[in-house]
């Protein structure tokens, strides 16, 4: 059953049982702000109108809501941001607590009172093109993939532009010890016939590299908690035989790029590898790219600089690289040449502020 099947049997059961006498608000706001902030009242729709998440829709009376970036800035509608909250409900700040007081309650920017301040709840939404806000999640959410911090909410609101989409979610899975990648679930429509390769490629123009998931699993709803919240544990562990080839994918055609090819198999632990597949698009990164020419240099003798792979990141146009190379008789070779050690300076403590 769809999270859409869930909101449309609730407000049915909602609709009989309080016989128009009783209406149905959705409200949300922190207690730092006089508990409710925003206030929804939802509509008994047709089950195809309904959204997949309830909005907790527009500011109540003498309450301004700001949605801005990681600089303070207004994001554009549609474009997730943490929520700033405004007005006359804000509190004055936590008892005996400075520190937390100026760094959640901030001069708002907006207004030309200085005495005016904004709460920072920490909370992550987009506005809707109605007018509505629709709730994401967390901003503490974030996942630190490869160095990078990660926002899943933010990889879900890109993907959730996609026309076959009608659910998604993002979560960060450590299917190798010590190596998390991002894994799409996504609830499409029936008749959809997408791709990993579309679904990444409508990612790889609305996202950086680092954001993109390692895999796209499809799955006919998404499994959840008896609080409505997806159940992760329940979410299957993707599988890495199917994830990143399809009919668009080609199989290895000589011996040389069956060789390439086994080797970012085993590096990359996804199996089988398409010929035209981008290396860092199933998950590849520089300590793995470090390991692919090692191994290239071992089972194949093979010598290629670690940049020839940032430039040709498919399997095809390495393998252009390494067939021009045997054909020229040479090979690119990077040689480390260790530097002269320098002698230790003794620096004084005068200098170092050493107030001995």
């Amino acid at each position: 059953m769809k999270i859409v099947h869930h909101l449309s049997y609730t407000l049915g059961v909602w609709k009989k049982l309080a016989r128009g006498k009783v209406r149905l608000v959705n409200t949300y706001g922190p207690t730092e702000t006089s508990v409710i902030a925003t206030a929804y009242e939802p509509k008994l729709l047709p089950e195809d109108e309904l959204p997949s998440v309830l909005p907790i829709g527009r500011p109540i009376a003498n309450t301004s809501i700001y949605i801005l970036d990681a600089d303070r800035n207004l994001v554009p509608i549609g474009v997730p941001g943490e929520i700033y909250i405004g007005g006359v409900g804000v509190a004055r700040g936590y008892l005996e607590r400075p520190e937390m007081t100026a760094e959640k309650f901030i001069a708002n920017p907006f207004s030309a009172d200085s005495a005016d301040r904004l709460y920072r709840t920490g909370d992550l939404a987009r506005f809707l093109p109605d007018g509505n806000i629709e709730f994401i999640g967390r901003s503490d959410n974030q996942v630190k993939i490869r160095g990078f911090r990660v926002e899943p909410g933010e990889i879900e609101s890109a993907l959730a532009q996609y026309p076959a989409i009608q659910q998604c979610y993002v979560a960060a899975k450590e299917d190798t010890p010590g190596e998390k990648r991002l894994v799409a679930y996504c609830v499409c429509s029936p008749d959809s016939s997408s791709t990993t390769r579309e679904l990444r490629s409508f990612l790889k123009a609305k996202l950086p590299i680092y954001m993109l998931p390692s895999y796209f699993v499809v799955v006919d709803r998404l499994p959840l908690t008896p609080n409505g919240k997806v159940d992760i544990n329940a979410l299957p562990i993707p599988e890495k035989q199917a994830q990143n080839f399809d009919e668009h994918s080609m199989a290895p055609q000589t011996p040389m790029q069956a060789a390439v090819a086994a080797i970012w198999s085993d590096v990359l632990k996804v199996n089988p590898i398409g010929i035209h597949e981008n290396f860092f698009e199933l998950g590849g990164h520089s300590l793995l790219a470090v390991q692919v020419i090692s191994r290239l240099r071992k089972q194949l003798g093979l010598e290629l600089p670690l940049r020839a792979l940032f430039e040709n990141p498919t399997v095809a146009e390495l393998c252009v690289i390494i067939r021009s190379c045997e054909e020229n008789s040479t090979s690119v070779k990077t040689t480390i040449v260790p530097r002269a050690r320098r002698p230790i300076q003794h620096v004084s403590k005068d200098y170092l502020g050493d107030p001995n």
